[in-house]
């Protein structure tokens, strides 16, 4: 969305407005990917109309007209802004601004990690309170430890949270390009199996194979990433669904659009693993899941891979949070990230917790994925205020 001149009318600015406790008045200025930006005073949260992806100038320009209009919202209440919160990633437009803000107005600046926003958000959307184990599966956000998460479990409570486990990671062989090329990602699954020597022939119809498969060996260039979405493209890579994306999201669409035809299958025994590493901490592996989508039959039905792969995930996920709850004697899960716009996988989750006794909060007004970052980062920035 581009809004043409200079300002924003109140009206073209705020998509919803929802409840938050109350709290000092802030403003959050959202992530990346379909940014919004949020302005919390009093008991509303006033959260604006998503300006898209911030990768381009007139993108840019509205999400500066879209923070100004709210600055505007606030002021017409007799308010103005006790801190500027903004995603941790430092090379954002929406962190640069955040900044340019901050110092404008003189209030300081709040980063919130990316998956505590998911969370945060959904807690906010429920008015929940008490500490919960967070499930954030998405593509990507920048980890409080400088690396890519993606696939999350986190104990949220309070201003706070502890990042309990996570998805073993998988190497992002040529950084950013993994996440649009999903062969990389399946070339990823292959080197961690010890597989590698069928990357150059798996994937011969593409002249970057076998570099990639050296790159791989090398470790140059391929940086470790935790996300769910990246499992996503690794399996739909391995079942030749999608080799190269064209637009956002395409081969987890392919996948889920594939399961959805072939129907319903039985999870894959010994599909996952979860690896104990530090006391509470459970690691989630789906390698062998991703080992069994490897093999040729599945490249002549990949509707039945597709099928396993979405019956594994989600029994995978549920017995992950079984013994997180157990362990850290939590009963109540909020999940978000893009992942859960995958209705198999939202469903799934749904009624594996259920039979589990887990109190699953999911989101309601707001969609999973990054629009609801911001007002994530209001509730979070607001719990961080009242702790000062």
């Amino acid at each position: 969305m581009c809004v043409q001149g200079t300002s924003m009318n109140l009206a073209d600015a705020i998509e919803h407005r929802l409840a938050l406790p109350p709290g000092p008045p802030v403003l959050a200025m959202g992530a990346w990917f379909k940014n919004t930006a949020c302005a919390a005073q009093g008991e509303v949260a006033a959260i604006s109309r998503t300006v898209g992806d911030l990768d381009g100038v007139d993108a840019c320009l509205a999400h500066e007209r879209t923070a100004r209009a709210l600055l505007d919202w606030m002021a017409e209440k007799g308010a103005r802004p006790a801190a500027i919160a903004h995603d941790l990633h430092p090379d954002f437009h929406s962190t640069r601004f955040a900044a340019q803000l901050a110092a404008e107005l003189g209030v300081p600046l709040l980063p919130v990690q990316h998956h505590h926003a998911h969370i945060a958000a959904v807690c906010a959307e429920h008015g929940h309170d008490a500490p919960v184990l967070g499930l954030a599966l998405d593509g990507v956000g920048l980890g409080t430890d400088g690396t890519a998460w993606g696939g999350e479990l986190l104990k949220v409570g309070g201003a706070g949270f502890d990042r309990i486990s996570h998805l073993r990671p998988l190497a992002l062989p040529g950084g950013d390009k993994a996440a649009r090329e999903p062969w990389r990602m399946a070339a990823s699954a292959l080197h961690a199996l010890g597989r590698g020597d069928e990357i150059a022939p798996r994937f011969s119809m593409l002249p970057a194979a076998a570099g990639l498969a050296r790159m791989l060996d090398a470790g140059l260039r391929c940086p470790p990433t935790s996300s769910m979405g990246r499992v996503f493209d690794a399996a739909a890579g391995l079942l030749d669904l999608c080799t190269v994306m064209t637009f956002e999201a395409e081969a987890a669409i392919a996948l889920e659009q594939a399961a959805t035809r072939h129907g319903p299958v039985e999870p894959l025994a010994g599909g996952w693993r979860l690896i104990d590493e530090t006391p509470g901490a459970l690691r989630l592996d789906l390698l062998p899941l991703l080992d069994a989508l490897a093999a040729p039959a599945f490249i002549a039905d990949p509707g039945r891979g597709a099928a396993l792969f979405h019956a594994t995930l989600g029994a995978a996920l549920a017995d992950w949070l079984a013994c997180a709850a157990q362990r850290h004697r939590i009963d109540t899960v909020a999940v978000g990230g893009g992942c859960l716009f995958n209705k198999l996988l939202a469903a799934d989750l749904r009624r594996r917790c259920d039979a589990a006794g887990l109190h699953l909060l999911e989101p309601l007004a707001l969609l999973p994925g990054d629009t609801a970052i911001a007002y994530g980062q209001a509730a979070v920035a607001r719990r961080l205020l009242e702790k000062c």
